[in-house]
C-alpha cells in the first residue's frame, strides 16, 4: 500500500432503493470509523488503543482474544472494568468481535464452532458467546460480533442449520437480557456466507429484535451477487456492525486499501445514507506485523472517500448484478474459510 492511496470515484450503479436518503439539500451523517484489534495483535491493548485515539479513530472493534481481554483468563470482569475506563478516557466507541483464531483450542483454528458434533464442543463456544454479550455490556459496546463456523465433514446441512439455531438461542437469551445486539456475520466458505444465509437463519429463529447482521464490505466483493454499495442497502435495516476492508473478486483475502477491486465512494455514501451511526471497523488481520502502518494510512484513505462520496453527483439507478461464485467457494483460497 502506498503512503498516498488514490480513491476510486466511479459511482457503482444501483438496484436496490436505499432505506434512507438524505433530505433534498442536506448533507449525510459523517460515519464512524474503527480499525480492529486482530490487526493490531503485537501490540498490547492498552498502546492499540492509545494510538487509535491518536490517529482520529471514532472507536475499535476489540477481539477478545489471549493477548487482548482474554475472556478465558482470571477476573475478566475487572480487567473489563478497566478496559472500559481506558476507551471513556480515550473517547473511543467499542464493538466486542469473537473471531479469535485459538482462543478455545490450540489446535483448532476457530475451533470449537456452534457446529461441532460434539455438544459439549458447540457448549464452549455458546459460552465464549454469552461471555462476549457480558463484556460488550459491561464495556457499552454497540454489539457483538460472531459467526457460524464451517459444516463439518460428514454433517448435512440441515442438520448444520438445526444445531446453529439451538447453539445461538440461549446467546440470544444473553444478548436481550443485556440489551446488546447480537451480530451474525455471513463469512465465505462457512455455513451462514451470504446474506441469504443470514435472512435464512433469521427466519428459523423467528426473528429475534436482537439478531442483527455483520456486514463485510470485502465479502460483499468476494461473494455476493449484488455490488457491495448494493449489499449495504439490502442489508440496512438489519445492521448491527460493518467490517471493511479491499478484496477482489471470489478470492477470500483482505486487502489494505487500494490494492483490491472495491470502488468505495458508492459504499460509504450508500452506508451513510442507511443512517448507520454503529462502527466501521477496518479489519486486516493477516496485516498485524505492519499494523500501526495501516492503521495509520486507512483512516486518511476512507475519509477521503467519504469526502469524494459527499461531492458526487447522483447518477440514474441501473440494475446491476455480480456473477456470483460457487457458494463458500472462496474458502479455498490462501486467506482461509475465514480470517
Amino acid at each position: 500500500m502506498s503512503d498516498t492511496p488514490s480513491v476510486r470515484a466511479a459511482a457503482s450503479p444501483s438496484a436496490v432503493p436505499a432505506t434512507t436518503t438524505a433530505p433534498p439539500g442536506g448533507t449525510l451523517p459523517s460515519l464512524r470509523f474503527g480499525y480492529g484489534t486482530n490487526g493490531l495483535a503485537d501490540l498490547r491493548l492498552d498502546d492499540a488503543l492509545a494510538l487509535l485515539a491518536d490517529l482520529g479513530y471514532d472507536g475499535v472493534g476489540l477481539t477478545l482474544d489471549h493477548m487482548h481481554l482474554d475472556p478465558l483468563a482470571p477476573d475478566l470482569a475487572a480487567r473489563t472494568r478497566r478496559v472500559a475506563q481506558r476507551l471513556e478516557a480515550l473517547g473511543l466507541g467499542v464493538t466486542v468481535e469473537t473471531g479469535a483464531r485459538y482462543v478455545l483450542d490450540p489446535r483448532r483454528k476457530h475451533g470449537p464452532s456452534l457446529l461441532d458434533p460434539d455438544p459439549d464442543d458447540r457448549a464452549r463456544r455458546t459460552d465464549l458467546l454469552a461471555r462476549a454479550v457480558r463484556v460488550a455490556a459491561d464495556l457499552g459496546a454497540h454489539a457483538v460480533h460472531c459467526f457460524s463456523g464451517t459444516v463439518p465433514a460428514g454433517t448435512d446441512t440441515d442438520t448444520a442449520w438445526k444445531r446453529l439455531a439451538e447453539s445461538l438461542a440461549p446467546v440470544l437469551d444473553a444478548a436481550a437480557s443485556a440489551g446488546v445486539p447480537l451480530a451474525v456475520e455471513p463469512e465465505p466458505g462457512h455455513l451462514l456466507a451470504t446474506l441469504a444465509d443470514f435472512h435464512h437463519l433469521r427466519r428459523a429463529l423467528g426473528d429475534p429484535e436482537l439478531l442483527g447482521l455483520t456486514l463485510d464490505i470485502g465479502h460483499c466483493q468476494c461473494l455476493e451477487p449484488l455490488s457491495p454499495a448494493d449489499c449495504v442497502r439490502a442489508a440496512a435495516p438489519w445492521l448491527r456492525h460493518v467490517q471493511i476492508e479491499d478484496m477482489r473478486r471470489g478470492v477470500h483475502e483482505h486487502l489494505p486499501f487500494g490494492e483490491g477491486e472495491i470502488d468505495f465512494p458508492p459504499v460509504l455514501a450508500a452506508l451513510a445514507a442507511t443512517g448507520y451511526q454503529g462502527l466501521t471497523v477496518v479489519e486486516l488481520p493477516r496485516h498485524s506485523h505492519a499494523g500501526p502502518h495501516f492503521a495509520a494510512h486507512s483512516l486518511p484513505f476512507l475519509r477521503q472517500a467519504e469526502r469524494t462520496a459527499a461531492i458526487a453527483q447522483p447518477g440514474p439507478a441501473e440494475g446491476f448484478q455480480q456473477t456470483a461464485p460457487p457458494h463458500g467457494a472462496p474458502s479455498t483460497t490462501p486467506e482461509g474459510s475465514s480470517r
